[in-house]
């Protein structure tokens, strides 16, 4: 039965919303994070494993040095300190995918600690949020439940236990509690989660695949009372793997907030889980609090130790960060604040600066993705990228139309074709005969046509209305099915009547 819930707008009014997010981030070392099994995503289950993966009894865990090394470079590309010396503790709880019934973290001394990160939103408008810290930790198993709905444990008969995730080397962002946002919450919780996917791809330590789980964000949702600042009972919804899913399971979550405090019930500190199906969230687990966990120094490991000439070698290691490189490319285009917002808006950034290294101008490039392409796209229900258009299909179409060989409107019928899988647009220009007709002799005879279907238009030309050339040029296009040269038409038509355009 689905929760009661507010509208949006009813909830803001009364409440502020308070935020918090744990961003897990898969790091994608050559093996797991305290032994020697592979790390690869999609093998048979249960193949990755050794006797420290499944905890057996008698076995020493080994840190891995590139993860420590990854989560050094997350943590200053956050802006955070590096800590001199961090320890890994022992989070004990019972789960079946925790074979060890305990999971290897850190706790009171996390590798990073108090960094920020600006969040640019749609319109331009900027939030600081604030990282509590980064820390390493292990991932957990996977459990795939049957004979459910949607795969869910809500209902199924039994679980199956893969551990091949089971040890994955995994950083942990958590930010301080975010204030307010207001209305734009959901937008804010998308656009933070984007950011982090964005940093540990420009850095290279995972490969960010949200489908995959990749990068995971557990969303913490509370409210306060308008003109107070006591945060309200919080929930924490659990593991939602996609930026659309974020936005709406923090706006669903204010709404139900909202109607459970109408109600004069209080909120139930939880975890919840969310369904993309339904676009809810149901009841999870009650939610405990660190001290629940019994976090105890884990004795087979030792303090992970730092200093400052390694951390400053990593620092000169990191990449251009996403931000700084949004600033370059929007400069370097020269694109105006909303066009280059509308690109990014559009996920179109990539696409645009790999076709402007293949040759095409950025006015181009935007005119291509952001036009035609995000037509098509939509159409398909799918993202640009997803659409099978790369920057080459638009360096050559571009070549095409500069060459006269084809025109806008062709170029347009050429890339569907492209993108149904028939070719390269020069291919397909050849192979469908669409070509512009540049023949002098072809294009009078199709003019002599039209003013044959029109005489009046031809003295209307020589009165001086020589934009009445515009319905003979129109005729032309008709007859030769969109494939004359406009402009060699319109010059054709004043010089057989020998006026001046």
């Amino acid at each position: 039965m689905s929760d009661e819930i507010l509208s949006f707008e009813e909830a803001l009014e009364k409440y502020d919303p308070v935020l918090g997010f744990e961003v897990h981030v898969e790091l994608n070392t050559a093996t797991k994070m305290f032994d020697a099994a592979p790390n690869e995503f999609g093998d048979t289950p249960n193949t990755n494993i050794t006797p420290v993966s499944l905890g057996l009894p008698g076995v020493l865990p080994v840190v891995n040095g590139k993860a420590v090394e990854s989560s050094m470079k997350l943590g200053l590309a956050l802006g955070c300190e590096i800590a001199p010396v961090s320890h890994f503790a022992r989070k004990n709880y019972f789960y079946p995918d925790t074979p060890k019934n305990f999971q290897t973290s850190q706790f009171d001394e996390p590798i990073a600690a108090n960094g920020s990160i600006d969040i640019e939103l749609e319109d331009g408008t900027v939030f600081t949020i604030d990282i509590e810290r980064a820390h390493m930790e292990e991932d957990a198993g996977k459990l795939t439940h049957m004979g459910g709905s949607a795969g869910r444990i809500q209902g199924a008969e039994f679980s199956l236990v893969d551990y091949n995730r089971a040890g994955v080397p995994l950083v942990e962002i958590v930010t301080r509690p975010i204030v307010g946002a207001g209305e734009r919450a959901p937008e804010l919780a998308r656009a933070y989660v984007a950011a982090i996917r964005d940093i540990v791809k420009a850095l290279g330590i995972s490969d960010a695949r949200m489908e995959r789980g990749n990068v995971r964000c557990d969303a913490n949702v509370s409210l306060m009372s308008k003109g107070t600042t006591e945060f309200g009972t919080r929930t924490e919804t659990k593991n939602v793997n996609s930026l659309r899913s974020v936005e709406r399971a923090v706006r669903y979550e204010i709404q139900r907030h909202a109607a459970v405090l109408e109600s004069g019930q209080k909120i139930i500190q939880e975890t919840r889980m969310w369904h993309e199906d339904t676009r809810e969230t149901t009841a999870g687990r009650p939610k405990s609090d660190a001290d629940d966990y019994r976090y105890f120094p884990e004795p087979d490991l030792v303090p992970v130790v730092t200093n400052s000439e390694w951390i400053e070698s990593l620092r000169a290691e990191l990449p251009e960060m996403p931000a700084e490189r949004r600033r370059r490319l929007k400069a370097d285009w020269g694109y105006s604040d909303e066009e280059f917002r509308d690109v990014i808006n559009a996920g179109a950034m990539d696409a645009i600066e790999e076709t402007v290294a293949a040759g095409a101008s950025p006015a181009v490039a935007r005119k291509w993705w952001m036009g035609e392409i995000a037509r098509i796209a939509k159409k398909q229900d799918v993202e640009l990228t997803e659409t099978g258009a790369t920057a080459q299909n638009i360096v050559e179409l571009n070549k095409l139309i500069e060459d006269k060989k084809i025109n806008d409107k062709i170029a347009r019928q050429v890339l569907e074709f492209v993108i149904a899988g028939e070719g390269t647009p020069a291919e397909i220009v050849e192979k469908r005969n669409l070509a512009v007709v540049s023949d002098d002799g072809a294009l009078t005879a199709a003019i002599d046509e039209a003013f044959a279907a029109m005489p009046d238009v031809a003295e209307k030309i020589r009165g001086g209305k020589v934009q009445a050339a515009g319905a003979v040029v129109g005729q032309v296009m008709k007859a030769t099915r969109g494939q004359a040269d406009a402009g060699r038409v319109r010059e054709l038509i004043l010089e057989k009547l020998g006026v001046e355009g």
